[in-house]
């Protein structure tokens, strides 16, 4: 089975391993670690420590490397709990924790579009987004995928963007140069983006291609989502604080409980908080950045083929309650059946929202192919957030207070402001502006 393993070593290496500039190698921070077969290739990534917060209030995450941990990766036997007690008794161990596969949020449906990406761009208004400068210029958002073909999105926008090639970022094994990639689901992800936010730098971050024996070019690990969110980390505290903003669009998940340890182990990914990968899924948050997840194609009326939880499909990071988990409806309004619904496991009330999908636009998988899936609708709704950053950057408006807003402004499918199926309702770009208008009105 395929694990990440979080150690505890000395704290020369933990500030060594915390340090982009230096190279440790993962066999100088592993050890013996019996029953352990070490990936030699991936290297150390560090996990920011954190203190929870008292009383339901924020936790806390530590600058200091000594107050963090390492994760490596590897492998150790199916089912072995010999090796499993072994590990755990190790003095440097601090858990052992699933790495199961993650693969792109496609759809099981094969219904014609409904309207094209000119009816998102109106029902986004993206006029009235130009006029108010907010048009994602400055703002840093990654499209977490299989990579993207910049030329295939400029030929079916008829138009340019900016590829941010110095701080794209590609996982350990896989080759390619950012907006250079092979057309495919990260191309359709940057193109709905675009709809919203034409002026963003653009980075390119292909976790999705695959880099494990045997996978699919459309699947890749966990363990390669928590080294890009490592890189962002680092992306995101380069930025001067008065002007940080990143968003992070990622279109993918776990969707089957056999790659992962069972809920209620420590190991667990799905149920779990302290996983590493939902732990510095939150330290970016806490940083400023804001985090959307596609809530998956789970939806009881029509699930996609590879749904393996029975209720609950919306797990792991996908359901934390520190990003944004984004459900799919049509053009005309209406969830479409894919699309999961709630309650989320790491947080009851997700999805949080809901915003397009299924209409024709890249047409990266065929002429008359939509742009579908709760994929399109969470690069959709990354692209109105990095539009709302061009002004508001994460240090005037915080991640949580982003969040907040874009689930009071939206339009509610049901009385109380919240249910399963459309989240706190359908996203509505005219009502956010309206809010952010009032909020500089305020402060004028």
């Amino acid at each position: 089975m395929r694990v990440v393993i979080q150690l505890h070593p000395a704290t020369e290496l933990l500030a060594a391993v915390a340090d982009p500039g230096t190279q440790v190698a993962a066999t100088d921070v592993v050890g013996d670690l019996p029953g352990f077969a070490l990936e030699n290739t991936y290297d150390p990534i560090h996990i920011p420590g954190f203190t929870p917060g008292a009383a339901g209030g924020a936790e806390t995450f530590s600058a200091h490397p000594a107050d963090g941990s390492v994760v490596v990766r590897g492998e150790i036997p199916d089912d072995d709990q010999s090796v499993l007690s072994a590990l755990h008794g190790s003095s440097t161990v601090a858990g052992v924790f699933a790495d199961p596969v993650i693969e792109s949020v496609l759809t099981c449906g094969g219904d014609p579009a409904v309207g094209t990406w000119h009816d998102v761009e109106t029902l986004l208004h993206s006029g009235d987004l130009t006029a108010a400068g907010l048009t994602g210029n400055g703002v840093a958002l990654a499209i977490v995928d299989t990579g993207i073909n910049a030329d295939r999105v400029n030929q079916a926008r008829g138009g340019t963007f900016t590829i941010d090639t110095k701080r794209s970022w590609n996982p350990q094994g896989v080759t390619g140069t950012a907006g250079q990639f092979p057309v495919d689901h990260g191309s359709m992800c940057a193109f709905d983006a675009l709809i919203a936010a034409p002026q963003a730098a653009y980075l390119d971050i292909p976790v999705m291609k695959s880099t494990r024996q045997g996978g699919s070019t459309m699947d890749g690990l966990l363990s390669d989502a928590v080294a890009a969110y490592a890189h962002l980390r680092t992306v995101l505290s380069d930025q001067p604080e008065a002007t940080r903003a990143l968003v992070i669009s990622n279109s993918w998940g776990s969707f089957s409980p056999q790659w992962d340890f069972p809920v209620g182990q420590p190991g667990n990914y799905s149920d779990n908080p302290n996983h590493p990968f939902n732990v510095i899924v939150r330290s970016l948050d806490a940083a400023g950045a804001d985090i959307l997840f596609a809530a998956g194609n789970c939806g009881k009326d029509c699930p996609d083929q590879r749904c393996g939880f029975a209720d609950h499909p919306i797990g792991g990071a996908n359901s934390s309650p520190n990003v944004l988990s984004i459900g799919g409806v049509d053009t005309k309004g209406q969830r479409v059946g894919y699309s999961s619904q709630g309650p989320g496991r790491l947080s009851d009330r997700k999805p949080d929202f809901c915003a397009y999908t299924h209409f024709l636009g890249s047409t990266v998988f065929g002429a008359n192919d939509p742009d579908t899936g709760t994929s399109a609708a969470c690069p959709v709704a990354a692209g109105l957030v990095a539009a709302i950053r061009t002004t508001h950057s994460a240090t005037a408006l915080p991640p949580a207070q982003l969040r907040a807003l874009l689930q009071r402004t939206a339009t509610h499918h049901d009385k109380s402001g919240f249910d399963y199926d459309y989240g706190y309702g359908t996203l509505d770009a005219s009502a956010i502006l309206t809010e952010l208008q009032k909020t500089n009105a305020a402060r004028a």
